[in-house]
C-alpha cells in the first residue's frame, strides 16, 4: 500500500513539475518599432557600452527572473525575450534571481562596444533556477535575433 502512495505521490510531483515549465510566462513587451530598432546592433558612442541579456530557451518558460544591473531591477525575463541598455564604460555586475539565491556576471564594460549575456533557466529542487553567462557577439547576435524585446521595469 505504501508503496503505491509513494508512486502516486512522485507522478504527482512529477506532472506539476512538468506542467510548470510547461506554460508560457507573460512579461511587459516594448514595441515592435523598438525591437526592430535594437536588433540593428548598432554600436554605442564611445563614452557608452551597450548591453544585450537574452533568455532564447523554451526550457522553464513559464518561469519569469528578475534582471538587475548594479544592484537596479532592469526587466523580467521570460522565454524567448531579451533586453538591451546603454551604460557606463566600467565594471558592472548583472544579476539574475535563482532559486537559492542569486546569480551574477561581473564584466568590464568597454565605450563602444556591445556585450552579451545569456540568461537561462536550470534544474532546481523546487522549481527552476536561473543563470547568466557572457557569450561571443555572433552567438548573443543569433540568441537575441530569437527573442523580443521586454519592457524595462517601472518604478
Amino acid at each position: 500500500m505504501k508503496k503505491n502512495m509513494f508512486k502516486g505521490l512522485l507522478l504527482a510531483g512529477v506532472l506539476a513539475s512538468s506542467m510548470m515549465f510547461a506554460g508560457c510566462a507573460s512579461v511587459p513587451m516594448a514595441a515592435k518599432e523598438q525591437d526592430a530598432a535594437a536588433k540593428t546592433f548598432a554600436a554605442p558612442a564611445s563614452d557608452k557600452a551597450g548591453i544585450y541579456i537574452f533568455r532564447d530557451s523554451q526550457f522553464g518558460a513559464a518561469l519569469k527572473k528578475l534582471v538587475s544591473l548594479d544592484g537596479n531591477p532592469l526587466f523580467q525575463s521570460a522565454s524567448k525575450t531579451y533586453f538591451y541598455k546603454e551604460i557606463a564604460p566600467g565594471k558592472h555586475t548583472v544579476t539574475t534571481e535563482s532559486e537559492f539565491g542569486d546569480n551574477s556576471v561581473e564584466f568590464v564594460a568597454e565605450g563602444g562596444k556591445l556585450h552579451y549575456f545569456r540568461n537561462y533557466i536550470k534544474m532546481g529542487l523546487l522549481v527552476g533556477g536561473a543563470n547568466l553567462e557572457a557569450v561571443a557577439e555572433e552567438e548573443g547576435r543569433n540568441g537575441v535575433n530569437e527573442c523580443s524585446l521586454a519592457a524595462p521595469l517601472t518604478k
